[in-house]
Protein backbone atom coordinates (compact mmCIF):
# COMPACT_ATOMS: atom_id res chain seq x y z
CA UNK A 1 0.00 0.00 0.00
CA UNK A 2 1.04 3.66 -0.46
CA UNK A 3 0.17 6.70 1.05
CA UNK A 4 -2.96 7.18 -1.01
CA UNK A 5 -4.49 3.93 -0.02
CA UNK A 6 -3.96 4.96 3.58
CA UNK A 7 -5.19 8.41 2.74
CA UNK A 8 -8.31 6.94 1.11
CA UNK A 9 -8.93 4.58 3.82
CA UNK A 10 -9.35 7.25 6.44
CA UNK A 11 -11.31 9.47 4.58
CA UNK A 12 -13.80 6.27 4.19
CA UNK A 13 -13.28 5.76 7.84
CA UNK A 14 -14.29 9.48 8.55
CA UNK A 15 -17.30 9.19 5.90
CA UNK A 16 -18.93 6.31 7.49
CA UNK A 17 -18.07 7.40 10.84
CA UNK A 18 -21.32 8.00 13.60
CA UNK A 19 -22.43 11.66 12.84
CA UNK A 20 -23.86 13.98 16.70
CA UNK A 21 -26.87 15.28 16.18
CA UNK A 22 -27.14 18.69 15.85
CA UNK A 23 -23.40 19.03 14.65
CA UNK A 24 -20.65 18.81 12.10
CA UNK A 25 -19.06 16.24 14.39
CA UNK A 26 -18.83 12.37 14.13
CA UNK A 27 -17.69 10.06 16.70
CA UNK A 28 -14.89 7.44 15.12
CA UNK A 29 -12.92 4.97 16.62
CA UNK A 30 -9.82 6.44 17.55
CA UNK A 31 -7.72 3.32 17.81
CA UNK A 32 -8.68 2.84 14.19
CA UNK A 33 -7.77 6.61 13.07
CA UNK A 34 -4.56 6.21 15.11
CA UNK A 35 -3.86 2.87 13.50
CA UNK A 36 -4.26 4.56 9.99
CA UNK A 37 -2.39 7.87 10.92
CA UNK A 38 0.65 5.45 11.87
CA UNK A 39 0.63 3.80 8.83
CA UNK A 40 0.86 6.81 7.24
CA UNK A 41 3.44 8.22 8.95
CA UNK A 42 5.51 4.93 7.93
CA UNK A 43 4.39 4.65 4.65
CA UNK A 44 5.14 8.66 4.36
CA UNK A 45 9.21 8.66 5.10
CA UNK A 46 9.66 6.83 2.43
CA UNK A 47 7.84 8.41 -0.35
CA UNK A 48 9.20 12.12 1.20
CA UNK A 49 12.72 10.28 0.58
CA UNK A 50 12.07 9.60 -2.84
CA UNK A 51 10.43 13.00 -3.95
CA UNK A 52 13.21 14.29 -1.71
CA UNK A 53 15.73 12.49 -3.97
CA UNK A 54 13.80 13.67 -6.87
CA UNK A 55 13.90 17.03 -6.05
CA UNK A 56 17.41 16.89 -5.15
CA UNK A 57 18.44 14.78 -8.56
CA UNK A 58 16.50 17.52 -10.51
CA UNK A 59 18.59 20.93 -8.55
CA UNK A 60 21.38 18.49 -9.50
CA UNK A 61 20.48 18.23 -13.72
CA UNK A 62 19.28 21.54 -13.13
CA UNK A 63 22.98 23.06 -11.52
CA UNK A 64 24.97 20.89 -14.02
CA UNK A 65 23.07 22.19 -17.39
CA UNK A 66 23.49 26.02 -15.97
CA UNK A 67 27.39 25.37 -15.31
CA UNK A 68 27.81 23.60 -18.42
CA UNK A 69 25.94 26.27 -20.45
CA UNK A 70 28.30 28.57 -18.56
CA UNK A 71 31.25 26.84 -19.50
CA UNK A 72 29.73 26.27 -22.97
CA UNK A 73 29.06 30.33 -22.98
CA UNK A 74 32.91 31.16 -21.77
CA UNK A 75 34.14 28.80 -24.22
CA UNK A 76 32.45 30.60 -26.79
CA UNK A 77 33.23 33.89 -25.66
CA UNK A 78 37.15 32.89 -25.24
CA UNK A 79 37.36 31.52 -29.11
CA UNK A 80 35.30 34.24 -30.60
CA UNK A 81 38.02 36.40 -29.05
CA UNK A 82 40.69 34.33 -29.94
CA UNK A 83 38.97 34.30 -33.99
CA UNK A 84 38.67 38.08 -33.84
CA UNK A 85 42.27 38.68 -32.24
CA UNK A 86 43.09 36.14 -35.57
CA UNK A 87 41.20 38.23 -37.78
CA UNK A 88 42.78 41.49 -36.50
CA UNK A 89 46.59 39.87 -37.10
CA UNK A 90 45.76 38.45 -40.34
CA UNK A 91 44.42 42.48 -41.84
CA UNK A 92 47.25 43.64 -40.26
CA UNK A 93 49.83 41.12 -42.06
CA UNK A 94 47.70 41.86 -45.07
CA UNK A 95 48.31 45.52 -44.69
CA UNK A 96 52.25 45.10 -44.02
CA UNK A 97 52.62 42.58 -46.84
CA UNK A 98 50.65 44.66 -48.88
CA UNK A 99 53.33 48.49 -47.90
CA UNK A 100 56.53 45.85 -48.08
CA UNK A 101 55.57 45.58 -51.66
CA UNK A 102 54.55 48.73 -52.63
CA UNK A 103 57.95 50.07 -50.70
CA UNK A 104 59.96 47.18 -52.83
CA UNK A 105 57.79 48.17 -56.17
CA UNK A 106 58.90 51.65 -55.62
CA UNK A 107 62.30 50.70 -54.71
CA UNK A 108 62.52 49.06 -57.56
CA UNK A 109 61.69 51.63 -60.50
CA UNK A 110 63.68 54.19 -58.88
CA UNK A 111 66.76 51.39 -58.99
CA UNK A 112 65.59 50.87 -62.43
CA UNK A 113 65.59 54.48 -63.42
CA UNK A 114 68.98 54.68 -62.25
CA UNK A 115 70.06 52.01 -63.54
CA UNK A 116 68.78 53.57 -67.11
CA UNK A 117 70.08 56.68 -66.58
CA UNK A 118 74.02 54.85 -65.94
CA UNK A 119 73.62 53.00 -68.89
CA UNK A 120 72.13 55.93 -70.92
CA UNK A 121 75.54 57.75 -69.97
CA UNK A 122 78.14 54.88 -70.69
CA UNK A 123 76.23 53.97 -73.98
CA UNK A 124 77.03 58.11 -74.75
CA UNK A 125 80.02 57.74 -73.58
CA UNK A 126 80.47 54.76 -75.74
CA UNK A 127 79.01 56.73 -78.47
CA UNK A 128 81.00 59.64 -78.76
CA UNK A 129 83.93 57.48 -77.99
CA UNK A 130 82.85 55.43 -81.19
CA UNK A 131 82.48 58.50 -83.34
CA UNK A 132 85.65 60.30 -82.30
CA UNK A 133 87.09 56.59 -83.57
CA UNK A 134 84.67 57.01 -86.68
CA UNK A 135 86.16 59.63 -87.38
CA UNK A 136 89.95 59.39 -86.67
CA UNK A 137 89.68 56.11 -89.23
CA UNK A 138 87.40 58.69 -91.54
CA UNK A 139 90.38 60.56 -91.39
CA UNK A 140 93.19 58.12 -91.41
CA UNK A 141 91.87 56.48 -94.79
CA UNK A 142 91.14 59.92 -96.45
CA UNK A 143 95.55 60.17 -95.32
CA UNK A 144 95.93 56.89 -97.05
CA UNK A 145 93.89 57.40 -100.17
CA UNK A 146 95.78 61.00 -100.40
CA UNK A 147 99.02 59.26 -100.55
CA UNK A 148 98.24 56.37 -102.98
CA UNK A 149 98.47 57.17 -106.47
CA UNK A 150 95.91 56.30 -108.77
CA UNK A 151 96.49 53.45 -111.37
CA UNK A 152 96.93 54.06 -115.20
CA UNK A 153 94.08 52.16 -116.06
CA UNK A 154 91.49 54.71 -114.13
CA UNK A 155 90.56 52.60 -111.38
CA UNK A 156 90.00 54.54 -108.05
CA UNK A 157 90.96 53.45 -104.37
CA UNK A 158 87.21 53.55 -103.38
CA UNK A 159 87.24 50.50 -105.56
CA UNK A 160 89.84 48.61 -103.27
CA UNK A 161 88.63 45.47 -101.18
CA UNK A 162 91.05 43.63 -99.80
CA UNK A 163 93.04 44.52 -96.58
CA UNK A 164 95.44 47.54 -95.88
CA UNK A 165 98.87 46.50 -95.52
CA UNK A 166 100.54 48.74 -92.95
CA UNK A 167 103.16 46.20 -91.70
CA UNK A 168 102.90 46.87 -88.09
CA UNK A 169 99.53 45.68 -88.11
CA UNK A 170 100.27 42.15 -89.93
CA UNK A 171 102.61 41.17 -87.35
Amino acid sequence: MDVHDKLDELAAVLETARAMPMSASCVVNRGQVLGIVDEIRSLLPDELRYADQLLADRERVVSDGLNEADRLVTRAQDESTRLVSEHEVYLAAVAAAEATRDEAFDEAAKMRAEIDDYVDAKLANFEIALQKTMNAVSKGREKIRARTPVEPDGEDDDQYTGPIQTGYLDR
